[in-house]
This record gives C-alpha cells, sequence and structure tokens, in this order.
C-alpha cells in the first residue's frame, strides 16, 4: 500500500486538509505508519493533477479540503477489491540467508536457522507482551499486532521445516547443491 491509497481510503470518509489526513491515516493504522506531512502534501497534489482528489474549499486557517474524486473511489475501489500480492516467494533475506549458507556449508546454514529462531522468538514474546499489556486496545493496533504474532509464528514454523530438512537432507544432496551453485558461478564468468 502506497500512501496514494491510504489517503483516498481516509478521504472516502469525509473530506480534510493535509495534516488532517496525515493524523486520520496514523490513527487508522494504528499508529504503525508515521508519515512525513511533506509526502501527504505532494501525494495530494499528484492525485489532484490525475484527477482522483480535488480541492474544495480553504477553512478558517487557510488549509486546502480535499475531497474524493467520482473516479477517486472508482480506483480506490479497484485497490480495495483486489487482492494484496504476497512479497516474491523466496526473496526474502532469510530465505536467501538460508539458501546461500545450504549452497555453501550445511553447518552454517543450521547456524543461520538457529540465530534467526531465537531472534524471531525474542520477537513474538515481545509483540505478546504488548497484546498483554494493552488492557484497551486500539482496533487497528490489535489487527496489526494480530498480524505480527501470527507472521513471526509462521516464520518459527517455517524455520522447523528448514531445520528438519537440512536435517534429513544427505550429505550428496548438499555437494550437489554446493555442486551447481559453483558450476552457475563458472558458467556466469
Amino acid at each position: 500500500m502506497g500512501i496514494k491509497e491510504g489517503l483516498m481510503a481516509v478521504l472516502a470518509r469525509e473530506d480534510a486538509h493535509g495534516y488532517q489526513l496525515k493524523q486520520d491515516l496514523e490513527a487508522a493504522t494504528g499508529g504503525t505508519w508515521h508519515i512525513n506531512v511533506g509526502q501527504v502534501y505532494t501525494t495530494l497534489q499528484r492525485l489532484e493533477r490525475d484527477g482522483l482528489v480535488v480541492s474544495v474549499d480553504t477553512d478558517e486557517h487557510g488549509r486546502i479540503r480535499y475531497s474524493l474524486t467520482e473516479d477517486g473511489r472508482v480506483e480506490l475501489e479497484g485497490w480495495m477489491g483486489s487482492p494484496v500480492e504476497l512479497a516474491a516467494a523466496g526473496r526474502d533475506e532469510i530465505s536467501l540467508k538460508i539458501l546461500l549458507a545450504a549452497a555453501s556449508s550445511a553447518a552454517e546454514a543450521r547456524r543461520v536457522v538457529e540465530v534467526q529462531r531465537g531472534a524471531t522468538m525474542s520477537v513474538l514474546q515481545d509483540y505478546t507482551a504488548l497484546k498483554a499489556a494493552d488492557d484497551k486496545p486500539d482496533l487497528a493496533w490489535l489487527l496489526h499486532l494480530d498480524r505480527l504474532v501470527f507472521s513471526a509464528e509462521a516464520e518459527l514454523r517455517w524455520l522447523e521445516l528448514v531445520e528438519s530438512r537440512l536435517e534429513s537432507l544427505p550429505a550428496a544432496a548438499l555437494s550437489s547443491v554446493r555442486g551447481n551453485v559453483l558450476e552457475d558461478q563458472e558458467v556466469a564468468t
């Protein structure tokens, strides 16, 4: 999601000036997204240029209020109605680190998994403590925190699978992976 979509979503509720949009967008995301007010105004200018918002008036403080146009509502509905693509599968840093470690040394790959598991477990404990400490959670913050908890739990399950596969993989298979990497490097040079 970009700031463009966020601003349009907030404007779908009511007209607002730039600073109010910044505050409303930060509140709507549970305070997890801190936005530079300059980005808000730059994005509003682009949205206005593209016919997705229009300036409607100026308040008593000289602040321009913006409104979502019909074209803006159509674009927002299209964005809201389309699924979010997952990050490029296998392209996240921990996946690459483990793959590179496995291609060079199985012992190093297991150590990478072990270190990551400890870090992820620590983060999961922090998230769980945050949930327990918040006696009147804001819905946006709670939903975001739930997402973080589930993501950490999923990473821990994946790391268990990686470790299991590394342990069950015969040494010859690991040598083959390392050999393929070396062959690919020779072809590339």
